[in-house]
């Protein structure tokens, strides 16, 4: 990949949205919500930002669960990421 994400910021691939409810009702497009889970693909080296000393908690490969609608969407080589700063991510996976 040819994205290197800078100082506190992570860099996402978003997850499918589900298609199906647990009660089995198939969405239609619109009606799925945008998956707030996603999987990191790399990770800013943190540092001073904005004064403040900010040290990476997430690493590649983590499953993560982020604020809904946050970041900025970039399409390279065809696949879509998601760019955002750490303090977006509410949640790791395990």
């Amino acid at each position: 990949m040819k994205l290197k994400p800078l100082a506190d910021r992570v860099i996402l691939k978003m997850t499918e949205a589900e298609e199906t409810t647990k009660s089995g009702i198939i969405l239609a497009g619109s009606a799925k919500e945008k998956p707030e889970v996603a999987l990191v693909i790399a990770v800013g080296p943190g540092g001073l930002v904005d004064g403040k000393e900010v040290k990476m908690t997430v690493k590649k490969g983590d499953k993560v669960i982020t604020s809904k609608y946050s970041g900025t969407t970039v399409k390279v080589e065809g696949e879509e990421y998601t760019i955002v700063r750490q303090n977006d991510i509410l949640a790791i996976v395990e």
